[in-house]
């Protein structure tokens, strides 16, 4: 279904259109915030991987 999808011509179209409706001097602040949203996500994924560490002043007080 997408062979293909992602040739040059068909590139160079989508960049034109891009151009076309955003502007030369939007597409760079566009493609900044893209980049930073992209690494955001990874760096919340990496974090997510990782145990949390309760500190010792948080933890419930067993009651007897």
């Amino acid at each position: 279904m997408f062979e293909g999808l992602f040739q040059p011509m068909h590139l160079l179209m989508i960049f034109g259109i891009a151009l076309l409706v955003f502007g030369p001097k939007k597409l760079p602040e566009l493609g900044k915030g893209l980049g930073e949203s992209i690494r955001g996500f990874k760096s919340a994924m990496a974090a997510q991987d990782e145990p949390v560490a309760i500190p010792a002043a948080n933890k419930p007080e067993k009651s007897s």
